[in-house]
């Protein structure tokens, strides 16, 4: 390039590269947003049938997202609980399951916890579009004196000026039931001992639905391993799968899974 002005043009160009295109929010069953999208060809996700020792929620979950998928009046979901009870798995095995009928009618959007300052913004995007949507945000949770994050949520939730698309819904996984860190000092306020906790609680209960997990029994344990090995094929000692839950100080779907892990390992088996 012998011409100055091509030459900054081109520098000006790698600094700052043109936008990527739009996305097809019609072509893939899911995505990943983090400020821009990213199609996923695939659903990572059990079948649902796998998913045991949660039917009370399973039915509530994949009767909402079904609703949401055919077009009628859904909830947005609080999934919160104990860790590695299928909180997650269930909302992506229910969105695989609503897609076998159509899989145009409706997608997964998973958004990463730290792009939430751009939800409205993918929700207007949404809106536009001849699809249904479940955005999903897994594992949420905020700091110690963050207001500005829960606030800005619970906002857009409910209360705003603008209406929200009807094509989309929320769907959220945390650990903690109102999303937020709570304190005993909380309740314990000598001037106002309800206002602390009950902003708190504010933004949980925005959610129309708001299902609860909890560790599993022994027995219940126990199923979700014979599931996970009988439709793999694999044979198993119950004395051995609850050894490795002891050692692992925890009965979850997820220690089953591992230790469904260990036996195809063992068996030379590939998952």
């Amino acid at each position: 390039m012998s011409d100055p002005l091509e030459r900054i043009a081109a520098a000006l160009e790698r600094l700052s590269p043109p936008q990527p295109g739009a996305a097809d929010w019609l072509s893939a069953p899911a995505y990943v947003w983090d400020a821009a999208p990213r199609a996923v060809e695939a659903i990572a996700a059990p079948a649902l049938a796998l998913l045991q020792g949660i039917d009370p929620q399973k039915a509530l979950v994949t009767e909402n997202v079904a609703r949401l998928a055919a077009g009628h009046a859904a909830h947005d979901m609080l999934l919160w609980g104990a860790r590695g009870m299928g909180k997650s798995a269930l909302l992506r095995a229910a969105v695989r399951a609503a897609q076998e009928a159509d899989p145009v009618k409706i997608a997964l959007v998973q958004v990463a916890p730290e792009a939430l300052n751009g939800l409205s913004g993918l929700f207007t995007g949404l809106g536009k579009v001849d699809r249904r949507f479940l955005v999903f945000i897994d594992d949420l949770g905020f700091e110690d004196g963050d207001s500005a994050g829960p606030r800005a949520l619970r906002s857009w939730l409910e209360g705003g000026v603008e209406a929200r698309p009807a094509n989309v819904r929320l769907a959220v996984t945390s650990n903690r039931r109102a999303i937020v860190p709570r304190h005993l000092s909380e309740q314990d306020d000598p001037i106002n001992p309800r206002d602390a906790v009950d902003d708190k609680l504010a933004l949980a209960d925005r959610f129309g639905l708001s299902i609860g997990f909890h560790a599993c029994s022994q027995d219940e344990y126990l199923a979700i391993v014979a599931g996970y090995a009988a439709a793999l094929g694999l044979a198993f000692d119950e004395s051995a799968a609850l050894e490795w839950a002891k050692r692992r100080g925890a009965r979850s779907g997820r220690v089953a899974w591992q230790f469904v892990t260990e036996l195809a390992g063992r068996a030379g088996r590939a998952l």
